[in-house]
């Protein structure tokens, strides 16, 4: 019988990783891979039942992915960030795809709640997401927005999960000053270069983007909010790779 680990990357996730955990309990492991939580997440992980591994995040988010797949030896994983929710009907499905095969990755739909709206248009309309693969068959890459590498078919699983993204402004904007750190860090790193009015032209198209080409204006206000702060989102990582953080 094929085995699974759910692979949850953690930082001061106390609010959330008993909720996360509780939907993963259908797992052969579940494991926390902790980068310095103050809050008490890896104690109250434990309770739960997950494994807890502490490892800081040096390296970015795709490394620190990495370092999980070396600390289980189950024949399939699936990672879940700790604002998720799987839903009830997501684990008998894995069990029959790890037994079944033919041999594949797997994205999961990832229903996006914003302030305690359910997203469907704009930039957190639904999105796939892939999570699930054999152990030995995913490397990852990146430093912000990690991307799985893999050589095997790519299929869709039909349960879903939720994403409690945001309830608090002041979590939200403390998320955009790191990422957008990254982003630019990444970029540098790669040799990029920006000027003025490529900043503009990049921070008005993700803004377009999210609000007329992905119809952000049907999530009324709360889209057309998140939309601007798509378009701040860019803006911001640019001049920080123009100017530094």
């Amino acid at each position: 019988m094929k085995t699974l680990a759910v692979i949850i990357l953690a930082r001061n996730e106390a609010e959330n990783i008993a909720d996360c955990l509780a939907t993963a309990a259908f797992a052969d492991e579940v494991l926390v891979v902790d980068s310095g939580s103050e809050d008490g997440t890896p104690d109250i992980a434990r309770e739960k039942g997950a494994r807890v591994v502490d490892h800081p995040m040096t390296e970015g988010f795709a490394a620190q992915r990495n370092y999980a797949l070396t600390q289980t030896t189950t024949d399939w994983v699936l990672y879940l960030d700790a604002d998720e929710r799987l839903s009830p009907e997501i684990g008998p499905e894995i069990r029959a795809v790890m037994a079944a095969g033919p041999v594949a990755c797997y994205e999961i739909e990832r229903q996006n709640v914003v302030f305690g709206q359910r997203m469907r248009y704009g930039p957190h309309r639904p999105d796939w997401s892939l999570r699930l693969f054999p152990r030995t068959a995913v490397r990852w890459e990146g430093i912000v927005h990690e991307v799985a590498r893999v050589e095997l078919p790519v299929r869709r699983l039909r349960a879903g999960m939720l994403h409690y993204t945001y309830t608090r402004w002041s979590d939200y904007f403390a998320k955009f000053n790191r990422y957008t750190t990254l982003a630019a860090d990444e970029m540098r790193a790669r040799g990029r270069t920006v000027g003025g009015g490529a900043i503009l032209s990049h921070s008005f198209f993700a803004f377009f983007r999210s609000y007329v080409l992905r119809q952000g204006f049907r999530e009324g206000f709360l889209g057309l909010v998140m939309s601007l702060l798509a378009g701040g989102y860019t803006m911001v990582k640019y001049l920080k790779l123009k100017y530094g953080a």
